[in-house]
């Protein structure tokens, strides 16, 4: 079983937390028992578009506050409610903390079945072959495409001269 960093331990840590997004660290998924919530860089939230996506405000709290106010952002992302929080340390945008839902809709992932316990900050794909799949086959995909033949064909002369040396 798969256990999460608890919202008391996030909340005692979080100088240790930006330490560990300035080294290059991934998002990462914590709350009581379950995924609650969702702490990742500023820099990947801005690169999803999240700023767009969401409303968030200019404001951007200090380690201090968040250690403060964490235990009611999760309490209120279990209820569904509340938005994307930045935060970081000078007033400078170092990481957001927001919901799981949130993190899944920033992304674009779909979301879980009621009742399913999941990380979305791990990516899970299914890897079977889908009905009907078969091998790709080049000439049939390069048929309808004349200057992808001729670059398939200039490839297959190139190899074949290769094989003559």
């Amino acid at each position: 079983m798969t256990s999460w960093a608890s919202v008391d331990e996030v909340r005692a840590d979080l100088a240790g937390v930006l330490a560990r997004f300035r080294a290059g660290a991934w998002a990462f998924s914590f709350g009581d028992g379950v995924p609650e919530a969702v702490m990742l860089t500023y820099d990947e939230f801005e690169d999803l578009g999240g700023e767009g996506k969401f409303a968030v405000p200019d404001e951007v709290i200090e380690p201090a506050v968040l250690a403060q106010q964490l235990p009611q952002l999760v309490e209120a992302a279990r209820a569904g409610a509340g938005g994307p929080v930045v935060w970081g340390a000078d007033g400078e945008p170092e990481a957001v903390v927001m919901s799981t839902a949130q993190y899944r809709d920033l992304r674009g992932d779909d979301h879980p079945p009621a009742g399913v316990v999941d990380d979305p900050t791990v990516r899970r794909y299914a890897t079977e072959p889908l009905p009907g799949s078969r091998p790709l086959d080049l000439d049939e995909w390069a048929a309808n495409d004349p200057l992808t033949r001729e670059l398939l064909d200039e490839i297959r002369a190139e190899r074949s001269e290769g094989d003559d040396r």
